[in-house]
């Protein structure tokens, strides 16, 4: 919307940067931070009084757990939907609104968070740590990655790279067409990454934080495969619509800092699977319109170990009938061997910063 302002340029001088997707993109940070700053009591006051409190997992699921996380019992959940207005309002002002891939993430944002809501409301009302079921958070999931498919395969300029494979290391696509597998792997780019940051969402400002990380890195991985001269020196994927999702990965960078002021242990609000699944649709739909999507494994290195750590958990458990971690997600085994939260917060954090900073330095590694 800012961005027509431009166009009176002529009539007042210094409007033409509006048209800078830079300056546009720091607006974008700026805006959504102010907006989480100023509007972070009244949701948390607000959820406190829909006693939309977060459910403990009780002592007889883990009483050690139970211990640690006791004092949390009540905390207002589904803050979610701060990160969600702030990203989308900030979205709206400063990118440019006749871009599909702008829309398209911020698509599929709000029918996550929608979804992560309706987990949320089941969770706080029933008192139990169940929600959805698995099945219809997938089939949402799966909506989601086929409107991503239909808007690539019904455009002539984005069909023939939308149907090619990259990967790190590489100049050139791996695979060339995937034909119908190119809605398979959308999806499991889509649902695996809304999953993880899921599963990464079990202490204060953890999953948060990791966000803001790839949430940056990923605003400079579209603005290189948004720009042609930058695509072509790094030999990255060159579309004309992605240097616009730097705008919507820079809100997301804002509303994850302000999110953090309030989320920060020990936590006002926690972000839900309201925030959690919308994070992590919008972070896997950014990733396939730059074709960057294998790259997210190695820029959301903390997201996938999460993950992993839960697959390899069940699956040693229903093969052997042993554990290999005291607890699952990984965060929460580190937390049973003794390390304080905040140690195992920060922490990650650090990891997640140099999975980024590896992330990136494949750039030139072709």
């Amino acid at each position: 919307m800012m961005y027509y302002l431009h166009l009176f340029a002529q009539e007042v001088p210094g409007l033409n940067v509006f048209s800078y997707v830079t300056f546009r993109a720091v607006a974008a940070a700026i805006t959504a931070f102010a907006l989480s700053l100023v509007f972070g009591n009244f949701v948390i006051r607000k959820l406190i009084s829909l006693k939309v409190g977060q459910p403990i997992r009780t002592a007889a699921e883990v009483h050690r757990l139970a211990e640690l996380h006791g004092g949390k019992q009540g905390v207002p959940t589904m803050g979610g939907v701060l990160i969600i207005g702030a990203v989308f309002i900030a979205s709206v002002l400063w990118a440019r609104p006749d871009n599909r891939f702008v829309w398209l993430a911020l698509f599929a944002m709000t029918v996550l968070g929608c979804l992560g809501f309706a987990d949320d409301y089941l969770k706080v009302t029933k008192k139990k740590s169940e929600g959805i079921s698995g099945r219809i958070k997938l089939a949402v999931q799966l909506a989601v990655a086929a409107a991503a498919t239909a808007v690539f395969l019904t455009s002539p300029l984005l069909e023939v790279q939308a149907r090619s494979l990259y990967m790190p290391f590489f100049k050139s696509p791996v695979i060339v067409n995937m034909g119908l597998f190119t809605f398979v792997f959308f999806a499991i780019v889509i649902a695996g990454a809304s999953n993880a940051v899921n599963l990464t969402d079990g202490l204060d400002g953890l999953a948060i934080g990791c966000t803001i990380t790839v949430a940056f890195a990923y605003a400079l991985l579209t603005y290189a495969g948004g720009n042609f001269k930058i695509a072509e020196y790094l030999q990255v994927p060159f579309y004309p619509f992605t240097g616009e999702l730097t705008v919507v990965c820079s809100a997301l960078v804002g509303a994850g800092l302000g999110f953090l002021w309030f989320n920060c242990y020990p936590a006002k609000v926690f972000m839900g699977d309201t925030g959690s699944l919308a994070i992590g649709g919008l972070i896997g739909v950014v990733a396939i319109c730059c074709k960057q999507e294998l790259l997210l494994t190695v820029v959301g290195g903390v997201f996938v170990i999460e993950a992993a750590s839960v697959i390899l958990q069940v699956l040693s458990f229903k093969t052997t009938g042993k554990r290999i971690f005291l607890m699952s997600p990984l965060h929460h085994h580190f937390e049973l061997s003794g390390w304080k939260e905040n140690t195992v917060i920060v922490r990650f954090w650090i990891l997640s910063g140099i999975f980024v900073l590896l992330g990136l330095a494949t750039l030139k590694l072709r």
